[in-house]
């Protein structure tokens, strides 16, 4: 039994060393190739695949195509531009600011000197209530209660700029601001088309705002000027007296020219028509009593800075509204 087993041993090893030469195991290896010689057929593979061939230079930035692009400072000039962008804008934002508030000023401005205006016809209305014969008016012997000072002259508005009252009245009776003779005022224009019975402006009212109620209860800074006249539907040729002719349509009847001049240039004018009115013992009484009211507080005012001075008394006839 020892002896087969023995010779199956030998047999199987033998087998083994057999399959292993068959398979290439065991047999010497060829020797690696140096590096300063090599085989040629490694060489050849080498060549084939383009290694050690000597490579191109790059090509320089003068001439030719450039091998790559340079993005340096891209970023620097993508910033810039979007400053510039933004800084515009923002001026763009700023101006539109100072603009809207410099029209909204304008606007405060013109509206402030509309309203001024119309309260010069208003104040004027009452003065015009007291005086019984209005051909003293035309002549420019009567004046209203609501002046500043001599009816000539400058005055200094709060902005600094100044106003000529003679000047002022030359330009709204011949539209030049020196002295206006009566030819030039009797001339046809486009502004005055009526010739012979072109209107007179004669200085009634004038002053600030501030002052046109006694009370001193008005902050304005614009300056009222209010200038009146005969009625342009006149036909009788005399611009200084009211006509009272039953064929004449501006018998009883006044011409109001107001001019308002505001800070900054701001100028508003009105003309106004004011007529005597005896149509009806309502109104009659209604314009008595408003005369009335002024003559009081014209007393009022006079005996408080006229030590002394008397006050008269008028009383109103209700069958005719006249004031005596």
């Amino acid at each position: 039994m020892k002896k087969i087993f023995a010779f199956k041993r030998r047999e199987s090893a033998s087998a083994l060393k057999a399959g292993r030469a068959a398979w290439g195991e065991g047999a010497p290896q060829a020797a690696p190739a140096k590096r300063g010689g090599g085989a040629p057929a490694y060489r050849a593979g080498r060549a084939a695949w383009g290694e050690g061939a000597p490579q191109a230079a790059p090509a320089k930035r003068g001439g030719g195509a450039p091998a790559y692009k340079d993005d340096k400072g891209a970023a620097l000039i993508i910033a810039l531009m979007a400053m510039l962008l933004l800084t515009a804008l923002g001026l763009a934002l700023v101006l539109n600011t100072t603009t809207e508030g410099m029209i909204a000023g304008n606007y405060r401005g013109g509206q402030e000197a509309l309203y001024a205006a119309d309260a010069g016809v208003e104040r004027v209305m009452d003065d015009l209530l007291t005086v019984p014969d209005w051909n003293n008016i035309l002549k420019g012997t009567v004046r209203s209660a609501f002046i500043d000072g001599s009816p000539s002259g400058t005055r200094t508005l709060p902005d600094g700029t100044t106003l000529d009252l003679t000047q002022a009245t030359n330009m709204v009776n011949c539209g030049k601001v020196t002295t206006c003779s009566t030819q030039e005022m009797d001339t046809s224009t486009e502004d005055r088309p009526w010739g012979a019975n072109n209107p007179r402006w004669n200085l009634y009212a004038y002053g600030p705002l501030n002052n046109i109620v006694s009370t001193s209860t008005v902050n304005s800074n614009v300056y009222v000027i209010v200038w009146v006249g005969d009625d342009q539907s006149e036909n009788d040729d005399d611009p200084t007296t009211d006509g009272n002719a039953l064929t004449n349509p501006g018998s009883g009847v006044l011409a109001m020219h107001v001019e308002a001049f505001g800070p900054q240039g701001t100028h508003k004018v009105l003309e106004v028509t004011v007529a005597k009115t005896n149509s009806s013992q309502l109104e009659r009484g209604y314009v008595g009593q408003r005369g009335q009211d002024e003559q009081n507080r014209r007393a009022r005012k006079s005996a408080v800075q006229t030590p002394g001075a008397g006050i008269t008394r008028r009383t109103l006839t209700n069958s005719t509204g006249a004031i005596n």
